[in-house]
C-alpha cells in the first residue's frame, strides 16, 4: 500500500510518487485524477513519457488557458527525463500554476536524484510506492485491500490468497475484488481454496503444510502438482524449511498466549495456532531428522544431486514420517 506524506491533498500543486510498484504508481495517478475530476468534470489529463516531454513542452502545457480549465499533467519515469527538460521541471516547481496538478512518477534511487530532491525541497506531496518483495508486505497489502472494501477476511484466508496468487499485486488486488463481489459475509480459507484451487494446490506452502502434518500422500500429490505447474524447487525447499523450523521454535518455546508467543517467536498469532495443531506427534529428534532432510533436499535442488524431483520427494516423505515420530516412540 502506498504511503503518503502529511500533505495528503491529492489536489496539491505537485504530487511525487516514488517507487517501482506499478500498481501503486497507477493508483497514485488515479487518486489525483479522480480528485481533479470531482472538482471539475472537464479536467484535462495529459499522461506523458519522457520522450513526449521535450524542452518547452511543460511550459506549453501549464501556460494560462483562455477557459481557465483544470489540468492534470502526469510525467512517468521522471528519472529518465533529459537534462534540459529537468531544468524546465525544476523551474516550474518554484512557481506552479493555479488549477494545474503536476504528478511526477519517479523510480527512486540515484538516477535523476536531483529532480527528486528538488521536488521534495519544493514541498511536493509525496506518495511512497515501494516494490513489495517480502511475503509479509504482500500479506499486509491483502489485508489492507479487504479493509478498503469494508469486508472481513480471516488471517488464514489472507495468507492462503498470498500463497495461491504469489507476488503480483495486480492479481492480488483483482482476487480481493472478485471475492468481495461474489461472497457474502466473512471470507475464510475455505472460500479462497474454492476459488483458487489449482493455484493453491501448486503452492509450495501447501506442500510444506501437508508434510509437517504427517500427510505424506497429500504432500506428494501437492508436490507433483507444484512441479508440473512450474513452481521452482528452491521455493519448495524454502517452504519446507520454514514449516519445520516453526515446529521446532514453538515446541521449544515457553507456554503462553498466542499473542505472547507471537512476539517472542516473530510469528503472527494466527500462525501460532496453526503450528500448534501441526506439531502434534513431533519430537525433538523428529525435528532434527526433518531439518537434515530439508538440508539434503536443498543441496539436491541446487546442483548437488542428479534428480531434484527425487530429492524433494525423499524430503517430503521423511518429514511426514518425522511428524509421526511421537506415536512410534
Amino acid at each position: 500500500m502506498a504511503r503518503k506524506t502529511a500533505n495528503d491533498d491529492p489536489l496539491a500543486p505537485v504530487t511525487l510518487a516514488v517507487g517501482q510498484e506499478d500498481l501503486l504508481l497507477d493508483r497514485a495517478v488515479q487518486e489525483v485524477v479522480a480528485a481533479a475530476r470531482a472538482a471539475d468534470a472537464d479536467t484535462d489529463v495529459r499522461d506523458l513519457t519522457p520522450d513526449q516531454l521535450q524542452p518547452g513542452t511543460l511550459a506549453e502545457l501549464t501556460s494560462p488557458s483562455l477557459f481557465a480549465e483544470r489540468k492534470v499533467v502526469v510525467v512517468r519515469n521522471a528519472q529518465d527525463l533529459s537534462a534540459d527538460t529537468v531544468k524546465d521541471v525544476k523551474a516550474y516547481l518554484g512557481a506552479p500554476a493555479e488549477e494545474i496538478t503536476l504528478v511526477l512518477l519517479h523510480a527512486g534511487g540515484a538516477k535523476g536524484k536531483g529532480l527528486l530532491d528538488a521536488a521534495r525541497k519544493a514541498g511536493a506531496r509525496e506518495v511512497a510506492c515501494p516494490r513489495m518483495t517480502k511475503p509479509a508486505d504482500r500479506l499486509a497489502f491483502v489485508r489492507a485491500e479487504f479493509r478498503t472494501t469494508g469486508r472481513s477476511a480471516t488471517p488464514e484466508a489472507c495468507q492462503a490468497l498470498v500463497d495461491a496468487i504469489g507476488s503480483d499485486l495486480r492479481e492480488l488486488a483483482a482476487a480481493v475484488s472478485q471475492l468481495t463481489a461474489d461472497i457474502e459475509g466473512t471470507i475464510d480459507e475455505a472460500v479462497v481454496g474454492r476459488y483458487y484451487t489449482g493455484r493453491a494446490e501448486a503452492s509450495s506452502f501447501t506442500v510444506a503444510d501437508r508434510a509437517v502434518e504427517g500427510r505424506a500422500a497429500e504432500a506428494l500429490e501437492a508436490l507433483r502438482w507444484s512441479l508440473a505447474t512450474g513452481v521452482a524447487p528452491v521455493l519448495i525447499t524454502s517452504a519446507l524449511a520454514q514449516g519445520v523450523r516453526a515446529i521446532g521454535k514453538l515446541s521449544s518455546a515457553r507456554g503462553g498466549r498466542p499473542a505472547d508467543l507471537a512476539r517472542e517467536l516473530g510469528m503472527p498469532p494466527w500462525k501460532i495456532d496453526r503450528v500448534r495443531q501441526q506439531m502434534r506427534g513431533w519430537t525433538p529428534d523428529g525435528v532434527a531428522v526433518a531439518l537434515r532432510a530439508v538440508a539434503e533436499a536443498d543441496a539436491g535442488v541446487k546442483g548437488g544431486g542428479d534428480d531434484p524431483e527425487y530429492a524433494l520427494e525423499k524430503a517430503v516423505v521423511t518429514i511426514a514420517r518425522a511428524a509421526r515420530s511421537r506415536g512410534r516412540a
